[in-house]
């Protein structure tokens, strides 16, 4: 039996597709992190999952007014990821080409 559920489709938005892409970018950078900065790099890797996790919640809901408040939730997961781009790039703990990748995939 072929009993798929409709609200799956969040998977064909381009949005949610490039932010799966924009997490497994971040865990592939972030992987070789030294153990120091474990709670560091888990604070970016959730806020990478959060954008992603948000858009499919949003889309899930019932109401249009719920499906924007978790499109803002994954806006604002993305600027913390941002941030947390900028500041590894300032204090040189990743490559200006690996900022590059993640700021071209981040919109």
């Amino acid at each position: 039996m072929d009993r798929k559920n409709i609200n799956r489709g969040f998977k064909k938005l381009r949005v949610w597709q490039d932010s799966i892409d924009l997490y497994v970018l971040t865990c592939n950078i972030l992987k070789d992190f030294p153990f120091e900065l474990k709670k560091t790099i888990a604070n970016a890797i959730d806020a990478s999952h959060s954008i992603s996790r948000n858009i499919a919640e949003g889309y899930c809901r019932r109401g249009l007014k719920e499906y924007l408040n978790f499109l803002n939730i994954a806006l604002g997961s993305s600027g913390e990821l941002h941030t947390c781009f900028y500041s590894f790039q300032k204090a040189n703990q990743i490559s200006n080409d690996d900022f590059e990748k993640l700021d071209e995939l981040h919109y």
